[in-house]
């Protein structure tokens, strides 16, 4: 049912993850032509180690115009690829293209995340052959073809870790159900040090501030199990109106502080020093109007807006309705007062 094998740059711009059409297409069809990606202005995550993994399976890339353009004659070949650096997208795009090249295909310094375990599941419950999913290894054995499969998607761990901090900020209690609480101990662990009284089950997970203002956390990001990259802006937020100083550094992305500027317009305390910022947490927030820069820096300003005294206004939201459904529904069924103004 495919007919074009080109991802045009209308479509990519809004979301950087577009990339991942790139190793199927090619696997499937033989050739692909993604325009470079776009989406959050976060710094550079360079797509050279996608390049160099699937041109180590024999395909012939060229970037030029803005796109990449590639093909391969036959069938990609199975490979032994060393990744460089831990990339989720990475991972994935040679995982799935590997699962139609011809032979093995393995995996090092592969990304542990649980949406990559996920992705694995899935294309298993299609009939790939992957072993090692959820460890630094995978070991993909190519086959003819995949088949249709009906598959439930892991729900997504930080829309959660987002609800139960705008929780935490505001002193509230919240019960975020159909969720994963294994894969979000390094965020629940940093939430019971800011005093949020935590109960889990198997799929919920229950937070309870008994009204007590949050104190504030250290942390630092890094790749899965670690604490995440996306749940930074928040807690920034969180840490903004909390009890005494914290400190978060960022080491998975540069360039990813473009908040903070704009928390200190609503009275935040915050003082960035290279890849680390300081937070002394004041009493409280002033409404402000603020401009959203990129997907997990919106969620964090809506949160100081929570907490924030009058009405703050949150400019560039199609950067949130990129990882959010409808956030402003849910938050108002929380008791927030919340509404989308027409653009």
């Amino acid at each position: 049912t495919i007919k074009h094998f080109s991802a045009p740059y209308e479509l990519v711009k809004t979301m950087r993850a577009s990339i991942l059409v790139l190793g199927p297409l090619l696997a499937h069809y033989g050739e692909a032509e993604v325009a470079l990606p776009g989406g959050c202005a976060i710094g550079s995550r360079p797509v050279n180690l996608h390049i160099s993994a699937l041109e180590a399976m024999g395909a012939d890339i060229k970037v030029e115009d803005g796109y990449i353009k590639a093909s391969v004659v036959n069938k990609l070949k199975g490979a032994h690829i060393f990744m460089d650096l831990v990339t989720v997208t990475g991972t994935e795009n040679v995982m799935m293209a590997a699962t139609l090249a011809t032979g093995e295909t393995i995996i090092e310094n592969a990304a542990r995340e649980p949406e990559v375990v996920d992705l694995a599941n899935c294309l298993v419950a299609m009939g790939a052959k992957i072993k090692g999913q959820g460890t630094d290894t995978i070991v993909i054995q190519g086959v003819e073809k995949l088949h249709g499969c009906s598959y439930s998607v892991m729900p997504d761990r930080i829309e959660t870790g987002t609800y139960l901090i705008a929780a935490a900020a505001t002193r509230g209690h919240i019960k975020v159900k159909d969720t994963q609480p294994n894969i979000l101990e390094a965020v629940l662990s940093k939430l019971e040090q800011a005093g949020a009284d935590i109960k889990v089950g198997e799929n919920w997970i229950e937070l309870d501030m008994h009204n007590e203002r949050p104190k504030s956390v250290s942390l630092r990001t890094a790749p899965y199990p670690a604490f995440p990259t996306d749940m930074q802006a928040q807690f920034t937020a969180l840490n903004a109106i909390a009890a005494g100083t914290g400190s978060i550094t960022e080491t998975v992305f540069e360039n990813r502080f473009m908040h903070v500027h704009e928390m200190n317009r609503m009275g935040a305390s915050i003082q960035v020093e290279g890849n680390t910022v300081i937070v002394t947490g004041v009493e409280s927030l002033n409404g402000a109007p603020v401009m959203a820069t990129d997907l997990r820096a919106s969620a964090s300003l809506i949160i100081a807006g929570l907490v924030g005294k009058n009405e703050t206004i949150v400019d560039r939201i199609y950067h949130i309705d990129r990882g959010y459904e409808c956030i402003e529904e849910k938050l108002q069924l929380l008791g927030a007062k919340i509404k989308r103004l027409p653009s």
